[in-house]
């Protein structure tokens, strides 16, 4: 059998290797591995890209997160270095980041970091695939009831937070400074422009789009390109 996990989580072309129910089945897993050993309720922060079936694994994911009892903090569309900052911050069990970074738009992945912000070794990554085969065949496992069914939480604020963390690693000003930037329609849209302005550059943004598309629906938009003057955005 071919391992779930590749060099940087589970990846596949969206909703035909990579499933919603195999997304499922991964944050069952994942609340099921990581709250054996606590009586506290599992914490699962989950952060996405761009790419359009990314809300249907983030529904998925927490449906799973759920059904085994544990709380899913949704961050939305957020750089996957923040999920790793931020469950650290938040002391989460693990965090989750919803994303294929270069791949096709068409592909996407689930990649996990632990509570400690680090990628998951490969022995743990073997434990949760384990359980995810065990759950694919026969799903006999734990399952919450009652007040015991998990939550989710919105958590839209956290960018701003992981936005303030990146402010506060330099000392260095950019007044001055004009900078065209193109996030590619990318999970930093936000998060770049803005760090960017705050710094004091002034800032022309492309591919600023809140989901990603395929290049040849792209073309049939407007390309779009905002001229952002410093003065209005500090």
């Amino acid at each position: 059998m071919a391992r779930l996990f590749g060099t940087d989580g589970v990846r596949g072309e969206a909703n035909i290797e990579l499933t919603p129910e195999l997304a499922y089945r991964l944050g069952r897993a994942a609340t099921l591995y990581f709250g054996e050993d606590s009586e506290a309720q599992p914490v699962i922060l989950i952060g996405r890209d761009t790419r359009i079936s990314g809300q249907m694994f983030e529904a998925a994911l927490s449906a799973g997160i759920c059904s085994a009892g544990g709380h899913a903090i949704l961050a939305g569309v957020i750089p996957t270095p923040a999920i790793a900052y931020l469950a650290k911050k938040l002391q989460a069990q693990a965090g989750i980041v919803i994303s294929a970074s270069h791949n096709p738009f068409h592909d996407n992945g689930i990649k996990f970091f632990g509570g400690d912000g680090y990628k998951l070794p490969d022995a743990v990554e073997d434990e949760l695939e384990s359980i995810v085969h065990r759950l694919e065949i026969n799903d006999d496992l734990s399952r919450a009831n009652g007040s015991e069914i998990g939550t989710m939480e919105y958590r839209h604020d956290l960018l701003k937070g992981y936005m303030d963390f990146v402010m506060g690693t330099t000392e260095e000003r950019f007044e001055g400074i004009k900078v065209v930037l193109d996030c590619a329609n990318g999970a930093a849209y936000e998060a770049m422009p803005t760090i960017l302005r705050r710094l004091g550059a002034e800032v022309v943004v492309m591919g600023f789009s809140r989901r990603m598309y395929s290049s040849r629906r792209r073309l049939k938009k407007r390309r779009a390109v905002w001229h952002f003057p410093l003065p209005s955005l500090i």
